[in-house]
């Protein structure tokens, strides 16, 4: 039992060690830019996107050729992006009432966050980083919920 407790102890101060604390306004900062980046579509509020994104963003997921079947990667850039935010819900018919936004922090590492969102339809998958003191998406790979959807 003690050596068990001694163990443990010991690995706790090793792993203390080896991974940099973030703070409580690094995660909320993080959570923040996934809220931007859904909230900008369900808002109509591209400026909230740019706010989320860093400019050389790129957001990937697979697609499927209709007459081949064969599946590819397909991207969107922050401009596509900053654009779908001002004009994909100017009708407030593409989302509910009371839109799922789950954002789930995956890992925290100095500078890099992994991050996963769970909106009604789809999930993304984002790479988040810090840069000049801000945390901006850099990466995002997404899928609907039924994939054949691609």
């Amino acid at each position: 039992m003690k050596l068990s407790i001694i163990l443990t102890t010991s690995l706790f101060f090793l792993l203390a060690s080896y991974v940099k604390a973030q703070t409580k306004q690094d995660s909320l900062a993080i959570k923040q830019a996934a809220l931007d980046y859904i909230e900008s579509q369900h808002n109509v509020k591209p400026e909230q996107f740019e706010r989320s994104a860093h400019p050389r963003m790129v957001k990937r997921t697979f697609w499927t050729n209709k007459k081949t079947k064969k599946e590819y990667l397909r991207e969107t850039f922050t401009d596509a992006m900053v654009l779908l935010a001002e004009t994909y819900n100017q009708n407030g018919d593409k989302f509910p009432e009371n839109p799922k936004k789950e954002i789930i922090i995956l890992d925290i590492f100095d500078k890099t966050a992994s991050v996963k969102l769970i909106a009604d339809e789809w999930i993304d998958y984002m790479h988040i980083a810090k840069l000049n003191g801000k945390w901006q998406i850099i990466n995002v790979l997404w899928q609907f919920n039924d994939s054949s959807k691609h």
